[in-house]
């Protein structure tokens, strides 16, 4: 019989904080991240704000990142690297006792983030900085790890399937500890004009913090992120015998693809609604049991349509007991990086007992009629909770964990 798949591990950078901690008493607090951007004069772009990573990240890294090492990568790679060194560190994970021919590194990048707004980039820099692959070659390189070592891109997914698959190389005795997770920034303006473009994003400059509201009647498109989510899997036994603090279980998931646009989703949810069942039924999971989902919920009109109309399909009557907020409201949408933020803050969700609100959540929208815990967080013990990925392309993902027993 295969082992569980353990979290043993969690961090989050953010533009809500450098550590899980200081995100998640933010998120807790129904803070918002979203401010005007910094990084570079957006004066002249519909919409001119963004959920940035503090400025004391740069002074941050120097704790975890050599000198020599920091100039061959773009601030994400630091964001990514340094998220996984706090990690290991804060986790107590003994690296040394690990194969490392059976430790493993996958993450889910859309790009690498050497955008013009990225500094310091030079003829000697410029194709490592480019590497997409480079943020998980940065982790390997850094422990040693022999094992698996790549990346992801299936755009605001990436990071959920990179978790599937780190999920998969346990399951299937093929490693014991995996790193994964993700990393990202569109935070420049040739990717700002092409969203707006595309009419995705939110252009309410005057009320940043205002201005992602996920499920509000009021939503007028999502708000760009950026940061690093990383988990620490490891096997059941390997776990156990050392007595880890153990914050979830990592139940299993569905991948799916709706084939149907390269933008939209699937009318009425139908996609999102076949993930989240598949999702279910394939980790033998009790409907009943499900306590939260922590939705993909980005603030546009057809995704928190969608998605709601997905989940009252898949629950029916229970569907309004079902406990649903979005982390977006807060930290903006970090595209390749949404997966494993959302799915650390699930897994610390299980892990407190606690569920943060949906802020800005003041104008309901008479068309969804969940319940999306509004402005206020919720203590809740949770026995199973959903983690929501949906993507341009048509990439779903639906990761599902659960309260670990004694999980102490």
């Amino acid at each position: 019989m295969s082992e569980k798949v353990l979290v043993t591990g969690i961090n989050v950078i953010s533009s809500l904080g450098l550590s899980m901690n200081e995100n998640w008493e933010n998120l807790i607090n129904g803070k918002s991240g979203i401010k005007k951007i910094s990084l570079f004069d957006a004066s002249k772009l519909d919409t001119q704000i963004a959920g940035q990573v503090p400025e004391s990240f740069e002074e941050y890294s120097k704790c975890y990142i050599k000198k020599r090492i920091r100039k061959q990568m773009t601030r994400v790679s630091q964001m990514c690297l340094t998220a996984t060194k706090a990690a290991i560190e804060e986790h107590n994970i003994p690296i040394s006792e690990y194969d490392p021919e059976r430790c493993a590194v996958i993450l889910g990048i859309v790009n690498s983030a050497n955008s013009s707004v990225e500094k310091d980039t030079d003829i000697k820099n410029t194709i490592l900085k480019g590497m997409s692959n480079a943020l998980s070659a940065w982790i390997s390189l850094e422990y040693g790890f022999e094992g698996p070592n790549y990346t992801i891109a299936t755009a605001c997914a990436s990071s959920a399937y990179a978790i599937a698959q780190g999920y998969d190389l346990i399951q299937q005795n093929k490693a014991d500890l995996v790193i994964v997770g993700g990393a990202d920034s569109t935070i420049n303006p040739e990717e700002i004009e092409g969203f707006n473009a595309l009419y995705a994003l939110s252009t309410r400059n005057d009320e940043p913090e205002k201005a992602s509201r996920p499920f509000s009647a009021d939503r007028d498109g999502f708000v760009i992120g950026e940061g690093a989510g990383i988990l620490i899997l490891e096997r059941e036994s390997f776990a156990k015998k050392r007595n880890a603090i153990i914050f979830a279980e990592l139940a299993g998931y569905a991948l799916t693809s709706e084939a149907f646009n390269i933008m939209s989703p699937k009318t009425d949810g139908q996609g999102m609604a076949k993930t989240m069942e598949k999702a279910i039924k394939d980790t033998n999971t009790n409907k009943a049991d499900v306590d939260y989902i922590n939705a993909h919920g980005t603030s546009t009109m057809l995704n928190d349509l969608y998605e709601s109309l997905a989940i009252e399909s898949v629950f029916g009557e229970n569907a309004s007991k079902v406990a649903v907020s979005s982390s977006k409201s807060m930290l903006g949408h970090t595209i390749g990086a949404a997966g494993a933020i959302e799915a650390a803050i699930t897994v610390k969700s299980i892990r407190e007992s606690q569920i943060h609100p949906t802020i800005n959540l003041n104008n309901a929208d008479p068309q969804l009629k969940l319940d999306y815990v509004a402005n206020t967080k919720r203590e809740k013990p949770i026995r199973c909770a959903l983690s929501n990925s949906f993507a341009f392309g048509g990439h779903n993902s639906t990761l599902v964990f659960k309260n670990y027993p004694n999980n102490s």
